[in-house]
This record gives structure tokens, C-alpha cells and sequence, in this order.
């Protein structure tokens, strides 16, 4: 299978290329870097992968959710390469949730099998959700009251959005992603820790089954998963928490 993966949601470019069982690979900044690299980066990997954007059977991509800007940028390079596939065939695409790549991250470098992967959602807030390895398969176990401590909480379909403070963790799970770094031990203190990224390695691993589950879409639904409409703070808000901890 000859597939094109990347995600720019994190301030992580990842981008990955499959051709059969070889794999070309790419790791960099992202955030404000990751719009000018991703296009010529893809590039050079299909390059040494020797694959044309026709000769592609999808083009998987991390839709969220992250950074907003990132996942504005992943869709519309994909719709963009999708589109532009040559003779005019439209390239199938996959969109991956982000929380499910940072768990099968954490399952190939540390053998995780049930995990709450997490990711920074800034202003003070994470995005979650639980994830059990069964069958060869991630099963997500949802999100919302069940998951978080009452009050400071919402949650969209399996994901949730709350406080670092909220997150519960049943025992013998992991907390897998990149909030800890930003939060410390206001974010589940009592549980076990790993880094882990939605890189596009894992992307490509998770690609097989969605594909033949039906996930993938055609290009013009490359749309980007959002848990939460607001993007920043406003100036009173900020305000407001600059004279709570005066």
C-alpha cells in the first residue's frame, strides 16, 4: 500500500511515506515553521520513495484535535494534494484523530495498551480521551462526565476538553502525550507518565484498518476535528487571571 501521512498539530512537524513496507521519514519544528516545510517536505520523501501523488492510495492526516492553525494547514494541504493528484484522480484521504495517534505513539515505544492520551490544549486546558488496545484494534472507551472530576469539563463524541486538575486516570493506566511537560502536577500526579506524540509513523500503522473499515473520505471532506470554537483568551480574561493569582 502506497500511503502519504503527516501531522501539524502539535509544535511537531511529522511526516511519514509508505511504499510497501519501506517507510521514509521526517521529524522538524512545526507550529508557524510547518506551513512553509510540509509541501516541499512531502515532496522530497515521495521523491525517494519514488511515488507520484497518483500512484498514492490515500493520504492520511492527524484532523485534530490541536492547534488550530496546524489543522487548518494539515486539510488544506491535503485537500490541495488530494485535488492535485496527477490526471486529475482525486487521491483518497484519511482523517486520523490525533488523541488515537498519540495512543498507538505510546504502544509502539512503551507497549501502552490502556491509556488516556492527552494533548495541551493551552489556556489551561487539555484534550482527552481513554483508549484499550483489544483484538489488534484501539477501542476508545468515550469521554465526558465519566472521565473528569464535575465542573470544568465539556466533551465532543469520544473526546474531552477539561482542566489538567480534572482528568482522572482508573488505576493502572497511563497518561500518554505532551501536557505534562506544560502542567506538572496539576495534571494527575498519582499516574504513570509518557511522551508521546501523533506522529505520522503512527498515522501509517493506523492507516490499513480505517481504510478498510471505509474511513477514508474524498478530498473535499478533509475537514479538521474541533473540540472547542475558541482559539484565545480575551484581553479581560487575561486580565481577570493576572489579578486572581496578584
Amino acid at each position: 500500500m502506497n500511503l502519504l501521512a503527516f501531522d501539524t498539530s502539535t509544535d511537531t512537524l511529522s511526516i511519514a511515506v509508505a511504499r510497501g513496507a519501506a517507510r521514509w521519514q521526517y521529524s522538524g519544528p512545526g507550529g508557524a515553521q510547518a506551513s512553509s516545510s510540509l509541501l516541499p517536505t512531502i515532496g522530497q520523501l515521495l521523491a525517494e520513495a519514488n511515488l507520484a501523488l497518483g500512484n498514492l492510495d490515500a493520504i492520511a492526516f492527524g484532523r485534530g484535535p490541536g492547534s488550530f492553525t496546524g489543522l487548518r494547514t494539515a486539510c488544506a494541504v491535503t485537500q490541495g494534494l488530494a485535488f492535485g493528484a496527477g490526471g486529475g484522480r482525486s487521491v483518497p484521504v484519511l482523517p486520523i484523530d490525533t488523541l488515537a495517534a498519540v495512543a498507538e505513539a505510546a504502544r509502539q515505544q512503551y507497549g501502552c495498551t490502556n491509556v488516556i492520551a492527552v494533548l495541551d490544549a493551552r489556556m489551561n486546558e487539555v484534550y482527552w480521551a481513554r483508549y484499550q488496545w483489544q483484538g489488534g484494534i484501539w477501542l476508545g472507551c468515550g469521554s465526558g462526565e465519566e472521565g473528569g472530576k464535575e465542573g470544568g469539563e465539556s466533551s465532543n463524541g469520544d473526546f474531552g476538553l477539561c482542566a489538567p486538575e480534572a482528568l482522572v486516570v482508573p488505576p493502572g493506566w497511563s497518561v500518554v502525550g505532551n501536557a505534562q511537560a506544560a502542567y506538572g502536577a496539576r495534571l494527575a500526579p498519582d499516574a504513570a507518565h509518557l511522551h508521546a506524540l501523533p506522529d505520522a509513523s503512527a498515522l501509517l500503522r493506523l492507516a490499513p484498518a480505517l481504510l478498510a473499515a471505509g474511513g477514508a473520505v474524498p478530498a473535499a471532506q478533509a475537514l479538521p476535528r474541533y473540540i472547542r470554537n475558541k482559539v484565545a483568551k480575551t484581553t479581560q480574561e487575561r486580565a481577570d487571571e493576572r489579578a486572581a493569582c496578584a
